[in-house]
C-alpha cells in the first residue's frame, strides 16, 4: 500500500490518478498510524514552502511518522516538486522555513544572470542523470513538465541525480538510499511521467 501524504498539497488528486493509472494500491491519508504501515510513502506538493511546510507539520506525528517509516523502517519515499524540496534543511520562500533536513540543502528562488529567462520555470524540459545516477532504479532521462520558482541547491553533490536546464542548471531530482525527490510532476508528465511512477512501485532500494 502507498500512503500518499494529505496535507493540504495542491497536487494531490492528480498525483492519485496517476498512481492508481499504472496499477497501484493508495491511500490518501493524514493519519500518521496509515503511514507507519506503508509499503511506500509519497509527498505531492504544490505552492509555497513555508505553507507546505506549515501544512505538514499541523498533521499531529506525521512527521514523525514519515521518519519513522522511511529511516528506519526503510520504506520507499518520494517527494515531488514541493515535496521534494521540503526534504532539505529549510526554504527561504517568504523567509527561512525549517524542512525535514532529510537531504542537505536549501531552497532559493531561481535567479538567472539572462533578464530573458522567464520566472517561474515552467513547462517541458529535458531531465539529465548524473554520471553516478545513471544505474539508479526508478530515475530515468527524458523531458517532464515542470512548475516551479525556487530550487533545491543540494549542499552534497553525491544527492544529485538529475539536473535541468532554465537558463542555470537546476537540481531535476536527489537521491539517497530509500529517498528519493524529483522537481518536476510525474503526474503532468505523460508516458514519461508515469514510467517513473510504475517504477517507484517495484523499486527495492
Amino acid at each position: 500500500m502507498i500512503a500518499l501524504v494529505d496535507y493540504g498539497a495542491g497536487n494531490l488528486h492528480s498525483v492519485h490518478n496517476a498512481l492508481r493509472a499504472v496499477g497501484a494500491n493508495v491511500s490518501v491519508t493524514a493519519d500518521p498510524n496509515v503511514v507507519r504501515a506503508a509499503d511506500r510513502i509519497v509527498l505531492p506538493g504544490v505552492g509555497s514552502f513555508k505553507a507546505c511546510a506549515k501544512g505538514l507539520r499541523a498533521i499531529p506525528h506525521m512527521v514523525e511518522a514519515m521518519t519513522e517509516r522511511v529511516h528506519i523502517g526503510g520504506a520507499p519515499f518520494l517527494g515531488i516538486c514541493v515535496g521534494m524540496q521540503l526534504l532539505s534543511d529549510r526554504g527561504l520562500e517568504h523567509g527561512a522555513t525549517p524542512g525535514l533536513g532529510w537531504i542537505a540543502g536549501e531552497v532559493r528562488l531561481i535567479e538567472p544572470s539572462d533578464p530573458a529567462i522567464k520566472i517561474p520555470h515552467m513547462g517541458w524540459n529535458d531531465v539529465a542523470l548524473l554520471h553516478h545516477a545513471k544505474a539508479h532504479a526508478v530515475i530515468d532521462e527524458g523531458e517532464a513538465y515542470f512548475l516551479h520558482s525556487y530550487h533545491f541547491a543540494a549542499e552534497n553533490p553525491s544527492d544529485i541525480a538529475a539536473m535541468t536546464d532554465h537558463g542555470e542548471g537546476l537540481v531535476a531530482a536527489v537521491a539517497r538510499d530509500n529517498v528519493l525527490g524529483v522537481q518536476y510532476h510525474p503526474e503532468k508528465s505523460q508516458a514519461y511521467g508515469l514510467g517513473l511512477l510504475e517504477r517507484f512501485l517495484e523499486w527495492k532500494p
